[in-house]
């Protein structure tokens, strides 16, 4: 199988894993538009407590899709799942006929929109479990985790997602296929839901404050997840809570990703987390009134952005 791999939204998450792929011989270019100038330069700084340090210079670097000259044979879309982001337009001109398309985005029920525009298109849905921040433009810094989670919304035994699998392990990465990619995402939602709104209402607090301070309101918002997951069909293992508690409190110090668009005044993933959760909790006929707050003060946050825009 080829490698043309075109890496779209390439910040800290897919700089990183971009990173990896080129180390496992990939052909990798990316589509940047704020650090652009940086990484046409430079690349990639990337630093990992657990992988080390290395520099990665993408084969093109480019501000739109439209301008990459080839045919990819994965396209990872990396973007931020928001409203102000059309994600179809965004890559619309550089699938080909036998382009895969893989998610490497947050949020739960997020693949209809893509799935209509690209019909004929394999579509990987894929999660990543990790610490990862930019630092400043083109340097990356893993604090910790990494691991992938890849899965299929048909066939799972799909050899190109297997293929894709192996490229990432190669580079040192630990990635598996899910046979349940749903559920996987539904799964890291009992993480997300709490911590990521909690880190912005809190003033920026990190995620071991949050949870030392809040933990019985932290694992009510994770149990009602878990009881939307189950009655949409995707029921969770047991021990999810505790996992992702425990998990919690090994984490280094530790911004989450909203927290970081809030700091820059940038729209946060509020729907995909949050909203589509409780839209799904809606059509099951479920109450959450944890995870309903908890998205109704984020729409104000939201707001307060929108507003703070307006004036500057």
């Amino acid at each position: 199988m080829n490698n043309k791999v075109l890496i779209v939204g390439a910040g800290a998450i897919g700089g990183f894993y971009g990173g990896l792929l080129a180390k496992a011989g990939a052909e990798v270019s990316v589509v940047c538009r704020s650090d652009y100038d940086v990484i046409r330069q430079h690349g990639y700084r990337i630093k990992s407590h657990a992988l080390g340090c290395w520099q990665f210079m993408p084969s093109l670097v480019l501000r739109d899709a439209a301008n990459y000259d080839g045919q990819a044979d994965y396209l990872i879309l990396c973007s931020k799942v928001t409203l102000d982001i059309d994600r179809v337009a965004l890559i619309r001109d550089a699938v080909a006929p036998q382009t895969v398309i893989v998610l490497i985005q947050n949020g739960v029920e997020i693949e209809q929109e893509l799935q209509q525009a690209f019909p004929d298109n394999l579509l990987i849905s894929g999660l990543a479990f990790i610490c990862c921040n930019r630092l400043t433009p083109g340097e990356i810094s893993h604090l910790a985790y990494g691991k992938l989670i890849l899965g299929n919304l048909s066939d799972s035994h799909e050899p190109k997602t297997s293929h894709l699998r192996d490229l990432f392990l190669q580079a040192g990465i630990e990635c598996a296929i899910s046979e349940d990619i749903v559920a996987s995402r539904w799964q890291k939602c009992v993480w997300n839901a709490p911590f990521n709104p909690l880190s912005v209402l809190s003033g920026g607090l990190a995620t071991q404050a949050i949870l030392q301070n809040q933990e019985n309101f932290v694992r009510r918002v994770m149990q009602e997840v878990c009881s939307i997951a189950a009655a949409c069909g995707h029921p969770l293992p047991a021990n999810i809570i505790e996992n992702h508690i425990a998990l919690t409190r090994d984490m280094p110090p530790y911004k989450t990703s909203m927290l970081l668009d809030f700091e820059r005044g940038q729209t946060m993933e509020t729907e995909a987390i949050l909203g589509n959760a409780v839209r799904a909790a809606q059509r099951q006929g479920l109450d959450c009134p944890c995870l309903q707050s908890l998205y109704v003060l984020m729409q104000l946050r939201e707001l307060q952005i929108r507003s703070n825009s307006l004036l500057s």
